[in-house]
């Protein structure tokens, strides 16, 4: 939900809806200076703009370093809960969040939803998890779906978001329903037809139409298996093919959604995008997201192809877009069981520890160190990428426009495994 974004429909979509042309977000990754200001960027990682990612930014950052085994410096984690409206939703970046939000704050499922996976992740905030799950619940809409703002038509983006919150919180998603409806059978309506679509999920394009997307279609995948944006790999299964059916049942919709993003992959290993009209380049962050849909409903070996392109090409590209590139990587990692520390030969942990303040357990002295190791590792990887050269970080942004929603209403104060600091 970072910018993995490309000249897709969704990507359009996204920026329609925060009614401006998405910024070329290509970070200094660099740790963001404390600006001595509640709600500055003093603890966020990454020193680009926020204003469109802040939230997505910081949530994949800490779900990256939980799966590495990182406890993450209190900073960062205060950063997150500090961004939540009183009525628990969460907008992209409040720049003051002493300042109550009104009616003018953009608070977006998605970046709720991500919020939610990361401060269950970490633990210690069960109060601001049942609220935000509050908020997506009430939100829901009538197909049992979300859109990426309130009352926005259902997509699969945003509705695979929140019920990978729901699952992440211990919450069966096919029990959290609006008119009869959950968000399984609003998802279920995004799945297109084997037959000229090949299986894909739909996201809808300028008319309201849904065209087949990868973007979508990787997170339906997830979604539909009811899982987060942390995978684990699945059950090793044969190759996916698309089976046609008028009603597919969610495994059946996963695996037509596995099998559209085979073939897209099966040439080059990578998915394309061609933002803003240019030229197609290679699309890092959606492959990425491939990777993870991929291995979640099929096991680590059909992701094997684009995850090798990945571990080849990727790290100049995480090194410009930043810490929710890195983060993508990680998990991307982790949804394979590939070492994140040795990913192509760069440490993606180091990387991504370095943008931000130092976890727990590792001084910043160390973090600078490895920060600059890696560098000079993707200088020294540069002349090996051949298709490695996207100057978009462009996944970031309209990532965090997309990508991931919820929607719940359980109490979580009993649940005390994720609660206790």
């Amino acid at each position: 939900m970072n910018v993995r974004r490309r000249s897709s429909a969704a990507a359009l979509a996204a920026i329609a809806v925060i009614g401006a042309a998405a910024p070329a977000v290509a970070a200094d990754p660099s740790p963001s200076a404390p600006s001595g200001k509640s709600g500055g960027t003093d603890g966020l990682y990454g020193s680009a703009d926020p204003q469109y990612d802040g939230v997505w930014r910081q949530s994949l950052a800490l779900l990256a370093q939980d799966t590495a085994g990182v406890i993450p410096s209190s900073s960062a984690v205060k950063w997150l809960t500090d961004q939540q409206c009183d009525n628990g939703a969460f907008a992209p970046f409040r720049a003051d969040p002493a300042k109550a939000c009104d009616a003018k704050t953009m608070v977006d499922t998605n970046s709720t939803a991500a919020a939610v996976q990361a401060l269950w992740a970490v633990g210690g905030h069960g109060d601001a998890v049942e609220e935000a799950l509050g908020w997506l619940k009430s939100v829901q809409n009538a197909d049992g779906g979300w859109g990426y703002t309130p009352g926005s038509p259902s997509e699969a983006n945003s509705t695979s978001v929140v019920i990978g919150a729901l699952a992440a919180t211990e919450t069966d998603p096919g029990t959290v329903k609006k008119g009869g409806k959950s968000p399984y059978d609003a998802l279920l309506a995004a799945a297109l037809l084997c037959a000229g679509d090949g299986g894909a999920f739909g996201y809808p394009d300028q008319d309201g139409k849904p065209v087949a997307n990868a973007d979508a279609t990787a997170a339906g995948v997830l979604g539909a298996l009811g899982k987060g944006l942390v995978a684990e790999a699945g059950e090793k299964t044969a190759d996916a093919t698309c089976t046609a059916s008028d009603e597919p049942t969610r495994e059946q919709a996963a695996a037509n959604g596995a099998a559209y993003l085979a073939g897209a992959l099966a040439k080059d290993g990578h998915l394309t995008s061609a933002l803003g009209g240019s030229a197609e380049q290679p699309d890092y962050g959606n492959t990425a997201d491939a990777v993870v849909a991929l291995a979640a409903q099929g096991g680590k070996d059909k992701a094997a192809k684009p995850l090798a392109w990945l571990e080849k090409n990727a790290a100049k590209w995480a090194g410009e877009s930043g810490p929710a590139a890195y983060a993508q990587l990680i998990l991307a990692a982790h949804a394979t069981g590939t070492d994140p520390r040795d990913f192509g030969g760069t440490d993606l942990v180091a990387a991504l520890n370095a943008t931000g303040p130092a976890p727990q357990g590792v001084s910043a002295e160390d973090s600078a160190t490895a920060s600059d190791e890696d560098g000079k590792a993707q200088k020294d990887q540069k002349d090996q990428n051949e298709d490695g050269d996207s100057g978009f970080g462009v996944w970031w942004f309209v990532g965090v426009c997309l990508v991931f929603g919820i929607g719940i209403g359980f109490l979580l104060s009993g649940r005390t495994k994720k609660q206790q600091p």
